[in-house]
This record gives C-alpha cells, sequence and structure tokens, in this order.
C-alpha cells in the first residue's frame, strides 16, 4: 500500500510541474488517503505484535 502511495505522489508531481493542476490535487489527496491507511495498518500491526500461539498438546 505504501507502494501505490508512492506511485500516486510521483504522478501528483509530474502533473503539477506539467501544468495539470486537477490531476496533480486528485493524485496528491490519493497518495495522502493512501498514506494514512497505511500509517494506520502498519501500527495496528505494530501494536498487536506477534503472538504465541496455544500450546494444544497440553490441553
Amino acid at each position: 500500500m505504501l507502494h501505490y502511495a508512492i506511485v500516486f505522489l510521483i504522478i501528483a508531481l509530474i502533473a503539477g510541474v506539467l501544468g495539470f493542476g486537477g490531476i496533480a490535487g486528485t493524485a496528491a489527496g490519493i497518495a495522502k488517503i493512501l498514506f494514512l491507511v497505511f500509517l494506520v495498518l502498519f501500527l495496528v500491526s505494530f501494536l498487536m505484535g506477534r503472538r504465541p500461539r496455544a500450546d494444544l498438546k497440553s490441553l
């Protein structure tokens, strides 16, 4: 997901340099949303961590 955020950021930069303001704004907005989603998912997975599996042999 971070890859897609970077791709849309690059598209926004290129479109901005070439003068396509509407496309640049849209691509930048999509990049922001994707980055925020990536950040939330990363934090959730980091906080959950790897939990040890229950040992079924001891039951």
